[in-house]
């Protein structure tokens, strides 16, 4: 197991009487990508703005730990570790993207020839280059997201805080932007990532975690997630029909489709009730000619656990 790049224990928020954030745990490892995802107005962005410094968190929160640095004892040190690209893009529409890269550097304070070594592999790796002397007003949205996620990484940063990064952006910008996260893991970076696209977490996130109400309502593997909610099942297809009536026999309790010779089993998609229900037809002496596993998705874990308000988005591309 690795350390965890961000700790929190006991994370609280409340504006007047309002609670935002009740008590909320959370625990990140280095060089994983994290996804938080909940209703509208679940306190997503609070929890990001608290844990990248931006607003202080109440004072009956427990301990938290970004970078390895206590967000209390050493606010400094855990803001130089991290970068924040928020829903809304840092970028200046009046000057450059190059002149937008180097105004970051200044800000880091990095010598110009160091800054100027930096901005011009930023460019370059997000493919920015060609537009690098246009105002940056003139960049396509996906174009300003990717500038943005250049600018956060100009000062180097071990944690990256991503709040909705790809709100807005069509299918295939969405999809370069899904590229980018990953290259950035796997370069080491740690990603703290909260969206409103469904499959967006499914696709890119090591652990997900579900806020609702304040709390943490369920957190784990987005397949983890799928098998908390009832309705998965394994569906048998045959091509011969005393195979079919057979397997009917032998695993009793079936939903049956006698046009399709097919049947379907409640079934986890666990390993182990997979190698249940294949030993009962193996000893049966059945073959079925399909096998497939059907679990819920993350629509239906967000509307079991959160009771559907303010469902995210769920995009429905796909990438391979």
């Amino acid at each position: 197991m690795t350390d965890p790049a961000i700790v929190a224990n006991g994370l609280r928020k409340s504006y007047g009487d309002k609670v935002v954030l009740d008590g909320v745990d959370l625990a990140v490892p280095e060089g994983t990508i994290f996804a938080l995802l909940g209703p509208n107005g679940a306190g997503k962005t609070t929890a990001v703005k608290i844990l990248s410094t931006l607003v202080s968190p109440d004072p009956a929160s427990g301990e938290i730990r970004v970078g390895g640095h206590d967000l209390a004892a050493d606010p400094q040190a855990a803001r130089a570790a991290i970068g924040v690209t928020g829903q809304f893009s840092a970028v200046d529409g009046l000057i450059t993207g190059e002149e937008n890269m180097l105004l970051m550097a200044d800000l880091h304070h990095l010598s110009r020839s160091e800054g100027r070594r930096v901005t011009a592999e930023l460019l370059e790796r997000f493919d920015l280059v060609e537009a690098a002397k246009k105002p940056a007003s003139t960049y396509s949205g996906g174009m300003k997201r990717r500038l943005d996620i250049a600018m956060t990484l100009v000062g180097g940063p071990r944690i990256i805080f991503l709040d909705e990064p790809t709100t807005g952006l069509d299918p295939r910008s969405r999809h370069t932007m899904w590229q980018i996260i990953r290259e950035l893991v796997t370069g080491g970076v740690t990603v703290f990532l909260t969206t409103q696209y469904l499959e967006e977490a499914d696709r890119l996130a090591d652990r997900i975690a579900v806020l609702d109400g304040g709390r943490i309502a369920a957190e784990g593997t987005a397949e983890e997630l799928k098998r908390l909610i009832p309705g998965g099942h394994v569906r048998l297809r045959f091509s011969d029909p005393a195979a079919y009536r057979s397997a009917v026999s032998a695993l009793g309790q079936v939903t049956t489709d006698d046009e399709a010779l097919a049947l379907q089993i409640p079934n986890d998609g666990s390993q182990r009730e997979l190698r249940s229900v294949l030993d009962r037809l193996e000893r049966a002496g059945i073959e079925a000619d399909e096998l497939t596993v059907h679990t819920p998705d993350l629509d239906d874990v967000f509307f079991a656990l959160t009771g559907g308000a303010g469902l995210p988005h769920q995009s429905k591309e796909s990438v391979r």
